[in-house]
Formats: structure tokens, C-alpha cells, sequence
């Protein structure tokens, strides 16, 4: 079989093609396959093991990477932006991962079909390269796929870790939807202290919860097979993506709950609390690893040696790949970037494997090459690396099956996958207060009443909603982001047609004292925030959410619903409220929210995290000796549904 000429003659028409419509752009990606497909095993009279699905993953991977050279063993290391991943960057470069952060995204309000014409495109560029090895394409895909329009937005993980709800199969289904293959998700960080602004990333401080939420894993992945090897990667099918565990670790365990911060804490607590649903990850067969922008008493994680080679690699047998966070190997010097060189050899050395550089990507690749060539980093360094790399690709079958197709598109922001996040909105709701005295309770809601009021700066906004990591990175207000329902759009269509719904953002007293309102939903709450820029060490509900309870719940029977991404103070108003809703971060779904408040759906979450009664008290975790919270880990009242109100 002699087709490598032809191949190659055709190629640089299929990688310039303008597509008009989807019919051509389909043919055109079906006639590049039956090329890649001829090509595969037999290039120009010689046969190669790699291209053939049939001999074992080892005998392909020894064979591919006896013909790489160093420039394509780096470039496999090195994963570089969207934006930047041109065709000639591609090949020129022998890229081996590109990366969508929030907001970056080939057009506004992209489409699926969008997607997946420039993930294509970018792989087509990788395949034309010398030995087409097609490179792996990521994502944030935390609650949901996030970053994409009208896709299903789940809650954060903070509420998930209240309803125990795997959501990883749907969220799979979506990323794939798009035409891309990994996500860097799940986080199983333990969030010791809300004051961390990645506190919502984390399903729990107790670590015993965030290891069962490490089911999630073969939600993404697939189930496992039988007797499958611990720690090697697994990748079930097409409808499945490549998950990542992260951050390595004790990220959320920082002093004062400062983002990137250290991690104080000793042997015993870092394995036992921290480091403890790493090895649940490992067992279901986790594909990657993302290492932390933190340090551990002082030593930072992505120049840590004998935690990311020595116990990941080494005790743990880890044998996916080891990534580095957003220009993480920057930051191992202050300031970032301040000795590249330095940072280029401590983070390799040290085991990560794929480097998320994400721009400076001749900057990495002529360091790293330079690193090789003077004997500084030892080329059995490089080649464990990229022998990782090479088996998830492998085991995704990208080799088999590079471009994306057509055929799951309308699994993104499916009414089913809706629908589960809806039932995952009610799940993770807890109900902290229901009436001043137990003996007369205001929840669950009547639906027919002569008049009711919403209040809130959170009611009717979808972007407070779902908060950070939401189509942007620091998320955004407003009902334009993307597609969903919000609280009040909920109440609406749950109350009884006769039922006067008034909204007021925030009414005075004078207002809701005139009106003779039945009773009130007041949805306030902190706003969109991601990262560092959510540190905080007051934790207030944000203005005028303290007025608007105030002003409503002192003049009416009021349930107060908090949308947030961790507890916040609430002792000041507790007295005043007649019910009190802890909603977390729901995302699109704020049906759910109705569903529950009006009786359809009885409340059964129970708190995954300490309520304080003061942020002088924190950090407080259960367990601890003077535990005096507000409302404790596993609190949660309960209520039965009403078949008609």
C-alpha cells in the first residue's frame, strides 16, 4: 500500500478548505479520515507498529517514540493557548495539547458545531506534522461544561458535596459534544477555610466525603473494567473524556485561606486529610493530575520532587500524566518568571510531565531543549514524560479516532442533562431554618396566595446564579451569559396562575409594609468571583443584601434563599428571617430551587461544610476541639412534599 504522496498531496487542501455549510465541511472530515485511515499503518512501503490498533499500547508507544526526535518529544510536552495554536505553530512546533481557558472561545455564543470545526482544524495541523501524533485538546469543564454557551451548568461542587450526586457522565457527554476529549476536572481539594476563594471548587472539608465524590471520575472516564491495573489511565469510548485530578496537592488547606498560599500542616495531615482521595482518583483510573500553585511548609508543589515523582509516581504508581497549572512553573520563583531557566528545570525535574505554559511557548521548548543539551535534565526525564503522554492518548483512542464528528451534538445543554441538574439543584439545597418556632413552620410555600413579593439582587440573575467559571472566568451578572432559568423566572411558572408575583430588587419597608404581601422570597447573596480575586476574610452577603433582608423580613413572613460559594455571616439576620435556604451556587437550573421552596420535592441536603457564626472563628472544621458553630457539619432540616398547596 503506497498512498504517503497522495496523502500528502490532498492534505494541504483539507487543512485550508473554507466550509460553507456543515454537508461539505462533513464530507471534507469523512475524505481526511479515509486518508488517515490508508496511511495508517504502511507509509511509504514501511510498516509501523504505532499506527496498528492492534498490537499492545507498550509495543506502540517503544516504537513511536524510537522515531521522535528531542523537538518532538518537547513539543509533546509543552500545551499552548487556543488562540495562538495556528496551523504553522502546529506543526512547526510538534505541539502536543492545547487549552481553552474561560472565555477564550471561537466565537461568541459558539455553537457546537463551532467547537468542533476548530478543534478539527487544530488537529488536522498535528496530524499533517511528521509522525502524526494528534494532540490532546482541554478544557475547564468544572460544573458542567462551563465554558461553553447553552451548555448545562450544574451547581458548584460545594452543593454537589451536599447531594453526594455524580454528574460526570452528562457533563462527559457535553465536553464531547464540542469535539473535545479532556477536562481538567474533578477538584478533590479539602477546603479547610472559606475564606479561600476556591472554597466552591471543593465538595467538602471533610475529607471522607470528597473521596466519595472521586465517583465523579468514572462519571467523566467510563467504569473501569474488571481486574483493570491500578494507577494505569482509562478512557471508556467516544462518550467519554479524560479526567484530571487536582491540585497535588493541599491546596485547600492554605494559611488563612489564601489562594496559592502555604500549607502548613504536618506528614500526617497532609496524606490523611489532603492527599487522601488522590488515591481513590489513582484506583478508578484518573488520566492526569494537575499540581497546585501551593506550597507545602514552604517547599512549592511544582518544584516538589518527592511528592509528584517520589509518592504520586513512585508509591502511589501514577502512570498517566503529571500537568502543571496555568504557568505554574513560572510561579515557582518571586516573583513569577524572575529565572525561567531555574523554574524550567525545577518543575520537570521535580515530574511534571505536560507543561501549560500556556503562551511563551518558544520561550519553554528553547529551555527545555537547552536544559537537555547541556545534560542538566537527563533524556530519561523527557522520555517518561512523554511516554505518559503517548499512553492517555493512546488509551482516548486519539490515534484511532483524531476528529470529532457530528454525532453528539445535540447532547449539549440536552432537556435530560437539564433535568438531572435540576434534580441535583433540589439535592443540594439545605434547609438551615423553617419558621420562628418549630411548631410553626413556613416552608414548604403555598402556592396559591393573593400576592407574594421576590426580593434580592440574586433573584433574578442567572450569571449570580452559577458564579465563577462560567462562560468567563471570573463569571459575569446578568441573564445574557448563557441559557437558563432563573429563581424568580422558577417562581413564576411554580406558583398558581392567580397568584400576583411582585419583584422588587430592593424594597423599603415603607414598600413591603403597603403592599400587604402574603410573604416574600428574598435571594441574596455574594457575586461572581474565581481564584485569589474571591479571598475574602469578612464573608458578608453582599449590598444591599443585608438591607433588602432587613427592610423585607421586618415587615412580612420571609424565607431568605442565600446563593453562595461557601457560608457566609449570617448571625446578624437569623433572628429576623422566618426560613433560611443555604442554595450554594446552583448554576442554570433555578427551577430546582422552586421545586423545593413550594413543596413539589421535599429538602434533604445536609450541610458538607461548617456554618460559622464568625469569621473571627475560622478556620473551624468539625472535629475540632472548640467546636461552636453556627449550624454544624451534617445539619440540615427536612420536609416532606405536599401533592397540591
Amino acid at each position: 500500500m503506497y498512498v504517503s504522496a497522495y496523502f500528502y498531496e490532498l492534505l494541504p487542501d483539507c487543512l485550508s478548505r473554507r466550509h460553507n455549510t456543515m454537508r461539505r465541511y462533513s464530507i471534507s472530515m469523512k475524505v481526511f479520515v479515509l486518508f488517515c485511515c490508508l496511511w495508517a499503518v504502511i507509509v511509504d512501503g514501511e510498516y509501523l507498529k504505532y499506527k496498528d490498533p492492534k498490537q499492545p499500547m507498550v509495543t506502540r508507544i517503544k516504537d513511536l517514540m524510537n522515531r521522535m526526535t528531542l523537538e518532538e518529544k518537547i513539543g509533546q510536552m509543552t500545551q499552548i493557548e487556543r488562540y495562538l495554536a495556528s496551523a504553522d505553530v502546529m506543526k512547526q512546533y510538534f505541539i502536543g495539547s492545547v487549552l481553552s481557558v474561560p472565555g477564550s472561545v471561537p466565537a461568541p455564543k459558539a455553537t457546537a458545531e463551532d467547537w468542533i470545526n476548530a478543534v478539527n482544524e487544530i488537529q488536522m495541523a498535528a496530524l499533517s506534522t511528521r509522525l502524526g501524533i494528534p494532540m490532546i485538546y482541554g478544557i475547564d469543564a468544572v460544573h458542567g461544561h462551563n465554558n461553553v454557551y447553552n451548555a448545562t451548568i450544574f451547581p458548584h461542587n460545594i452543593g454537589l458535596g451536599v447531594t453526594r450526586q455524580r454528574i460526570g457522565a452528562a457533563t462527559a457527554l457535553e465536553v464531547r459534544a464540542t469535539g473535545i476529549p479532556y477536562t481538567f476536572a474533578p477538584s478533590i481539594a479539602v477546603c479547610r477555610d472559606p475564606r479561600w476563594g476556591r472554597c466552591y471548587e471543593s465538595y467538602s472539608e471533610d475529607h471522607k466525603i470528597v473521596r466519595t465524590m472521586t465517583e465523579i471520575i468514572p462519571g467523566l472516564q467510563g467504569d473501569l473494567p474488571a481486574n483493570f491495573r491500578k494507577g494505569v489511565p482509562f478512557v471508556g469510548g467516544k462518550s467519554n473524556v479524560a479526567a484530571c485530578a487536582k491540585h497535588f496537592v493541599g491546596d485547600g488547606g492554605t494559611v488563612g485561606g489564601i489562594d496559592a498560599n502555604n500549607t502548613v500542616i504536618n506528614s500526617n495531615g497532609l496524606y490523611g486529610i489532603h492527599m487522601s482521595a488522590y488515591y481513590d482518583s489513582i484506583i478508578k483510573g484518573v488520566s492526569t493530575v494537575m499540581v497546585s500553585y501551593s506550597s507545602w511548609n514552604g517547599v512549592k508543589m511544582h518544584a516538589h520532587r518527592d511528592l509528584v515523582t517520589g509518592f504520586l509516581k513512585g508509591k502511589l504508581k501514577f502512570r498517566g500524566f503529571v500537568i502543571s497549572d496555568w504557568q505554574g512553573i513560572d510561579r515557582i520563583t518571586s516573583p513569577p518568571h524572575a529565572n525561567y531557566t531555574y523554574s524550567v528545570q525545577a518543575g520537570v525535574s521535580a515530574g511534571i510531565d505536560m507543561v501549560m505554559v500556556p503562551t511563551n511557548y518558544t520561550e519553554f521548548i528553547d529551555t527545555l531543549t537547552q536544559l537537555v543539551k547541556d545534560s542538566v535534565i537527563p533524556m530519561s526525564r523527557i522520555d517518561d514524560a512523554v511516554k505518559r503522554i503517548l499512553r492517555v492518548k493512546f488509551t482516548m483512542g486519539l490515534f484511532e479516532n483524531p476528529l470529532a464528528d457530528l454525532s453528539l451534538v445535540n447532547q449539549l445543554g440536552s432537556q435530560e442533562h437539564r433535568e438531572l441538574a435540576r434534580e441535583a439543584v433540589r439535592k443540594s439545597l439545605v434547609l438551615l431554618k423553617n419558621g420562628k418556632s418549630a411548631s410553626q413552620p413556613l416552608l414548604p410555600l403555598p402556592k396559591k396566595a393573593p400576592k407574594i413579593l421576590v426580593a434580592g439582587s440574586h433573584a433574578d440573575n442567572l450569571g449570580y446564579q452559577c458564579g465563577g467559571w462560567t462562560i468567563e472566568w471570573q463569571g459575569a451578572a446578568g441573564n445574557d451569559l448563557t441559557v437558563g432559568t432563573t429563581i424568580l423566572s422558577a417562581i413564576k411558572k411554580t406558583v398558581d396562575p392567580s397568584t400576583q408575583v411582585v419583584y422588587q430588587q430592593n424594597p423599603d419597608a415603607n414598600f413591603v409594609k403597603s403592599n400587604e404581601f402574603d410573604y416574600a422570597v428574598v435571594v441574596v447573596g455574594e457575586v461572581p468571583y474565581a481564584e485569589m480575586f474571591g479571598d475574602s476574610t469578612n464573608l458578608t452577603i453582599t449590598d444591599p443584601g443585608p438591607s433588602t433582608i432587613n427592610n423585607v423580613c421586618g415587615a412580612v413572613k420571609c424565607v431568605v434563599v442565600v446563593v453562595s460559594g461557601r457560608p457566609v455571616v449570617l448571625e446578624p439576620y437569623v433572628d429576623k428571617i422566618d426560613a433560611l435556604v443555604a442554595a450554594w451556587l446552583p448554576g442554570t437550573e433555578g427551577q430546582g430551587v422552586a421545586d423545593v421552596l413550594f413543596g413539589d420535592y421535599g429538602f434533604t441536603g445536609k450541610l458538607a461544610r461548617t456554618w460559622f457564626k464568625s469569621v473571627d472563628q475560622l478556620p473551624l472544621n468539625v472535629g475540632d476541639r472548640h467546636y461552636d458553630p453556627l449550624f454544624p457539619f451534617g445539619f440540615g432540616l427536612t420536609t416532606q412534599p405536599v401533592k397540591m398547596n
